[in-house]
């Protein structure tokens, strides 16, 4: 089924969630090499931000774009090119991955 995801009609293909984030870490894009486009959500955990970078340099607890709990990114750059870590201890991702 597709989803329509900002100007984009894609269909889902994989689906991940990213629990390691106490050093940066990066989406597993080897494992979905189909795929165009992330949806990415940081887990509705209170206080659980996650921080983001995608020019080459890995993000740090204080240094990157912040994702809240609850916030969703729709990635459509280079899916090995995006790095994530936690601002705070046991913080997830959920991602969909998209063709």
């Amino acid at each position: 089924m597709a989803v329509p995801l900002g100007q984009y009609a894609t269909k889902c293909v994989a689906h991940e969630q990213i629990t390691a984030l106490s050093t940066a870490a990066i989406l597993t894009v080897a494992t979905f090499k189909n795929a165009r486009y992330a949806l990415i959500e940081c887990d509705h955990t209170a206080g659980k931000y996650v921080r983001w970078r995608d020019d080459g340099t890995a993000p740090t607890s204080t240094v990157g774009i912040s994702l809240a709990p609850g916030e969703k990114l729709f990635y459509d750059g280079n899916l090995a090119d995006i790095q994530f870590i936690e601002e705070s201890a046991s913080a997830k991702l959920n991602v969909s991955y998209y063709v």
